[in-house]
């Protein structure tokens, strides 16, 4: 029985706490939030304990730490709980700043602890069966990549000041989708971006229109377009070209179910919120790494240099688009 301490009772929290209460292999032992009463109806619900953040990492009974509080504290809380000797899965990205991530990883390294990323979306089973078939050389040398995300609104502009901008908060998914679906590192990149849909986002230093481009050493080449406005959905969708064929992931409807008539073809819409798409992942993607932990697996993927190297991309895309010109990585 794997007892969890979870750090933060807010969206992504409220979904981890579920899937640990249903894990027969799991139990959820304390939650911790800056907000009080967020903590004490998120226990109530699954029959867990309010306690700080120190309490958990402190505590004996507790195994595994699950990290789902604000980006500035990861880092700090993935360093505690190891040195608490306790496996962590903590919510991308593991920090802001490459540097800090590096002083984490060593931190991670020098206590051999467990360590996964949340990077949910490998996890969704039409993501991980287009992987697999890859893999499987489907489509022969994979020769090009391209991933869209389209959110349905754009977040406050206020949120855009903490959040590290587009590429950092939105495309840091996108941009370990193209690694784990290329299978190889990329080494340049080049990104454009414009505010479009909001003005005040632009106003507040970020872009919320995107695209880059990438190419590993290969030659090989990765194409990402994000945009924080889909009047259609939720739009997320991926192709994989290579030597033998083709492979695509669709967008995922309400239903199945579909009207022709002399007009053409109606379907309903597609899904709308990032929870709804992903909860499936969410899901395998916990209950892989509970699994991982009692297996004794110490490097559950993504690990911390996934998202290092996500962060590192992250990084150069937002370089590349404020001097408009090609990063090497």
């Amino acid at each position: 029985m794997i007892r969890f301490g979870v750090i933060g009772a807010g969206r992504i929290g409220k979904v981890h706490a579920a899937t640990i209460a249903a894990n027969p292999k799991a139990k959820l032992a304390y939650i911790a939030d800056a907000m009080p009463k967020a903590a004490e109806e998120l226990a109530a619900k699954h029959g867990a304990k309010v306690a700080s953040v120190d309490e958990i990492m402190k505590a004996k009974d507790v195994d595994a730490v699950l990290i789902g509080s604000p980006t500035g504290f990861h880092a700090e809380q993935i360093q505690a709980a190891s040195n608490a000797g306790k496996s962590i899965m903590c919510e991308k990205p593991v920090s802001l700043s490459v540097d800090l991530i590096h002083q984490t990883l060593k931190v991670v390294e020098k206590n051999k602890s467990t360590l996964m990323i949340g990077f949910n979306r490998r996890f969704d089973p039409n993501f991980a069966e287009l992987e697999r078939r890859i893999r499987a050389g489907a489509v022969g040398e994979v020769e090009l990549v391209t991933v869209i995300s389209r959110d349905p609104a754009p977040p406050p502009a206020e949120y855009v000041k903490g959040s590290g901008g587009l590429f950092r908060d939105m495309m840091i998914h996108d941009f370990d989708m193209a690694r784990f679906l290329m299978g190889e590192e990329f080494v340049v990149v080049n990104a454009l971006g414009s505010a479009l849909v909001d003005k005040a986002i632009g106003e507040a230093g970020d872009v919320d229109t995107a695209a880059v481009q990438m190419q590993t050493k290969s030659g090989r080449i990765a194409v990402i377009t994000n945009s924080r406005r889909a009047t259609y959905g939720y739009d997320q969708r991926m192709e994989v070209h290579g030597s033998k064929g083709m492979l695509s992931a669709r967008n995922i409807h309400n239903t199945t179910v579909e009207l022709h008539n002399g007009q053409g073809t109606q379907a309903d819409p597609i899904q709308n919120f990032f929870l709804e798409r992903y909860g499936q992942a969410y899901a395998n993607e916990l209950n892989t790494f509970i699994a991982a932990v009692e297996s004794g697996n110490r490097d559950p993927k993504p690990n911390g240099f996934d998202g290092l190297q996500a962060q590192i991309l992250a990084d150069a895309a937002t370089e590349s688009w404020k001097t408009g010109k090609p990063v090497k990585v």
